[in-house]
């Protein structure tokens, strides 16, 4: 496949490099208490075909529910075209299988280009792009490096989840059409430029974000929020 782009038949296609799974594990100690993360994520082989709940993949799970995982974080794509700056930036010449916990390393579209409210095809699911990631400490122990979370945050390089409108199975080896192009136009980008404008510097672009229908309850509730007191 070669990436997204018109086909034959005007379809969107979305290319997967590989779909990653993985259940809970120690990740190290903070205060002396066993911190447990689902990041660490091995990639599926392409002959399988896995089934795509309303909150995981089959084979995937999370440890904390209160912060990670759940309906609106059930599955997460991050693009393949990051990994290789992410390498020369750590020094890492080999980052590893799902480096940042991705479920789907993804190949052709960008967070400019992906759009909050975007429904996605995969086999027979339906997946529905609601929100940017905004790393946690947990990378930060996965990656090794104490400032990840703020070289994510600052080049705007997150990925985004998506929530599934209807379950299915789903192939490994893909492909995953782009459905419906949600019309709005608010992109990944955008939200997560909203998410860290904090001193509202663009109260145009932060409403319009947290307005949106389609964005995870928990991004609008703190948009709002900031909205609000700004007011």
């Amino acid at each position: 496949m070669a990436g997204m782009g018109d086909t034959d038949t005007g379809t969107q296609t979305i290319e997967l490099v590989t779909v990653n799974v993985g259940v809970p594990s120690p990740l190290g100690t903070v205060r002396d208490e066993a911190v447990w993360s689902g990041i660490r994520k091995a990639p599926v082989p392409p002959g399988e075909t896995l089934w795509l709940s309303e909150i995981s993949l089959s084979g995937d799970g999370q440890a904390d529910l209160s912060v990670h995982g759940g309906p609106e974080k059930a599955v997460y794509a991050y693009p393949s075209e990051h990994l290789v700056p992410w390498a020369e930036e750590l020094e890492q010449a080999d980052l590893g299988p799902a480096p940042f916990g991705e479920n789907l390393s993804t190949a052709g579209v960008l967070e400019d280009q992906v759009r909050i409210g975007d429904v996605w095809s995969w086999g027979s699911a339906l997946l529905q792009v609601c929100q940017p990631r905004w790393p946690c400490f947990k990378l930060v122990m996965y990656r090794d490096q104490a400032d990840i979370q703020a070289r994510m945050r600052h080049n705007g390089r997150t990925g985004w989840y998506l929530r599934v409108l209807q379950v299915g199975e789903v192939p490994a080896a893909g492909p995953i059409e782009l459905a419906a192009a949600d019309p709005a136009g608010i992109t990944v980008r955008d939200a997560h430029l909203a998410k860290a404008d904090v001193h509202l510097e663009d109260p145009v672009l932060v409403r319009r974000v947290a307005e949106h229908d389609a964005l995870a309850a928990g991004w609008r509730a703190s948009l709002l929020d900031r909205l609000e007191r700004r007011s």
